[in-house]
């Protein structure tokens, strides 16, 4: 079921560089996919276009992509926009070619299925030639990597409706893309044209020997790109003018613009051996990297780029930080069905290679990333959303604790289960299991505390009555079908009563209280004081993080910089707040330590005092 409404599956014509491209931004945003393509290769080719996809998406955003759409190949243009709600071409830029896919496509799909095209250049009206209700078709031109870059021009024909604009911006916003509506149509619209005027003096510089074309690559990579990035041509140009701005830069360097040492308005003649000169150029270049790997490449650099504008708050890092909150929203509306009669199983991921480190297992930090994501997902399913957090309230992560029971590889199919086990007005504690999706077995389990925060105060604040009430019911329910989560072990979740017993149960607990006792660690319990369910001495107190986005700040989800556990076992057991333990932390434990040494070199030296006045008295 997909996420975006009104969205469920698209037909692509095309699946090349560009319309894989598409393929993998519909697929990823959980929309289901008809691709035509004649050519018996495509599968692997889009294949292949997924993989870099599904690696650079998921380091690009930090909320959890919504379930991957399934990809469909179909035999004929017709399938392809046959019981879908959107259609985008992607064919080679033949004028005749696109117009017949249209024109076969449009035979069949219902009148108000939009047709985006990616055509770079032609225009919108001449494709309109033909079709079955023309007045849908707009031109989407993207920008490849599709998938990663923001920038969709759409541009309008003669017939095309306002409305068909509108469903056209509406459907790429909601891919996370940017949407550059243009009022005119013209040949290469806007940013192709100011990249073929770049191409062009590039050549010449090629074709004249004035520069390689690594150095022109350089050129551009070392200086002017690196603005470019964030503030284009225009504004980096008004900065340059000082305080009197544009005006004073165009009247220092307009009369530039006649002198005669550019060829924009030119081309070289492309010649063998211009050609030959460029390919072995271009291949001295790239070096020993295949075509994947410098892909790879590109796509990392493009992430950092776009990331580091997201600090900023500016330019494509605005639209990465916009597309991010409607992923958290998208997660709450799309919820799983309220079945409390097991632990929650929210989460679900494929190990990506990047995770993995070099002892060739899931790297410490990702258990974590892994339970905190989960943890998110069951704060949605409460119904903390994008509204809620809109008015300034959230939930702050202010201690957890891992147990490490299993090694995870990449490639391995991990799902999460959240357990509410103890909540109050203003606290929640979960618990969770991450397991292997193929056989059950435990992989590791966490535990985390939780403080709900009013951001407008900047202090701890009750929960929504709202979410308050469906936590007393979670609890309640699970109170009757679940009980306390048991130690850890290989088998899965049950929905029957789970019971505490064996080497980590409550026998176990106690005894390890003791021996703590007895070392002075701990005091002799209380009526209300439950047994200690692990040992602390390897944890740490983490600081308070945010949980999720804040409104104020519109941050990412918080992978908590958690306190660590390093123990192979044991979990916690259920009680109400008021029963919540104070932990021995590394530096409380410490101060009892340093205590227990204090008295013990007092009574030492006393005991040394006295027997050393014994030892001396009969020499006096």
């Amino acid at each position: 079921m997909s996420p975006i409404p009104g969205l469920q599956t698209v037909g692509l014509l095309g699946g090349g560089v560009i319309g894989g491209g598409w393929a993998a931004r519909f697929l990823l945003n959980g929309v289901d996919v008809k691709m035509y393509d004649p050519d018996p290769e495509a599968p692997r080719k889009v294949a292949e276009v997924m993989a870099n996809a599904r690696r650079a998406l998921t380091k690009l955003v930090m909320p959890a992509l919504p379930p991957e759409g399934t990809l469909t190949f179909v035999a004929t243009p017709e399938e392809a926009a046959t019981d879908v709600d959107f259609v985008q071409e992607s064919a080679p830029e033949r004028l005749e070619l696109k117009q017949s896919l249209l024109r076969r496509a449009s035979a069949v799909a219902p009148p108000h299925v939009v047709f985006g095209s990616s055509t770079s250049g032609l225009l919108p009206t001449q494709m309109q030639e033909g079709m079955t209700h023309p007045e849908r078709l707009v031109v989407g031109h993207p920008f490849n990597p599709v998938y990663l870059m923001p920038l969709v021009e759409t541009c309008g024909g003669d017939a095309t409706t306002e409305a068909t604009e509108d469903r056209a911006v509406e459907v790429y916003t909601a891919l996370g893309m940017h949407p550059l509506r243009l009022s005119k149509e013209i040949d290469g619209f806007v940013a192709d044209r100011l990249m073929e005027a770049l191409w062009r003096e590039a050549l010449w510089l090629v074709n004249d020997g004035i520069a390689t074309a690594e150095e022109i690559d350089d050129a551009i990579r070392f200086g002017p790109g690196l603005r470019w990035s964030f503030m284009g041509t225009m504004l980096i140009y008004r900065i340059a003018g000082g305080e009197a701005g544009m005006r004073h830069f165009m009247a220092q360097f307009g009369p530039a613009l006649k002198w005669p040492w550019t060829k924009l308005m030119d081309v070289p003649e492309l010649t063998d051996e211009l050609l030959d000169l460029l390919v072995a150029q271009s291949d001295a270049q790239a070096g020993p990297a295949t075509i994947r790997e410098l892909e790879a490449l590109r796509d990392d650099c493009l992430i950092s780029v776009i990331q580091g504008l997201r600090a900023a708050d500016y330019g494509a890092g605005r639209v990465l930080d916009a597309y991010e909150k409607v992923l958290f929203d998208r997660a709450s509306q799309t919820s799983v069905e309220p079945d409390l009669s097991g632990p929650l199983r929210l989460h679900e991921v494929t190990v990506p290679t990047e995770w993995v480190d070099y002892n060739g297992h899931m790297n410490d930090s990702r258990y974590m990333q892994l339970s905190s994501e989960g943890g998110d997902r069951f704060l949605r399913f409460i119904g903390m959303d994008a509204a809620y957090l809109a008015s300034g309230r959230s939930f702050f992560t202010v201690e957890s604790h891992v147990n490490y029971l299993a090694q995870a590889k990449a490639g391995d199919h991990l799902y999460v289960t959240v357990q509410l086990i103890s909540h109050d007005d203003k606290r929640l504690r979960l618990f969770t299991e991450m397991r292997r999706a193929d056989d059950d077995s435990l992989v590791a389990t966490a535990e985390h505390m939780m403080l709900h925060v009013d951001t407008t105060l900047d202090k701890a604040a009750p929960a929504d009555p709202a979410i308050l009430a469906t936590l007393a019911t979670i609890a309640a329910t699970w109170s009757r079908t679940i009980g306390s989560p048991r130690s850890p072990s290989t088998t899965p979740p049950s929905n029957g009563p789970r019971r505490r017993d064996g080497p980590s149960g409550r026998a176990a607990e106690t005894a390890r209280q003791r021996r703590r006792r007895r070392k002075g660690l701990v005091s002799k319990p209380g009526p209300s004081t439950r047994p200690a369910s692990r040992s602390h001495a390897c944890s740490t107190r983490s600081r308070v993080t945010p949980r999720a986005f804040t409104a104020s700040s519109g941050a990412q989800p918080s992978i908590s910089a958690a306190s660590t556990n390093i123990a192979s076992s044991g979990s916690p057991a259920a009680n109400s707040p008021r029963d919540w333990p104070s932990r021995i932390t590394l530096r409380s434990a410490a101060r009892h330590r340093r205590s227990i040494r204090s008295r013990s070199a007092a009574a030492a030296g006393s005991r040394s005092a006295s027997t050393q006045s014994s030892i001396q008295s009969p020499q006096s």
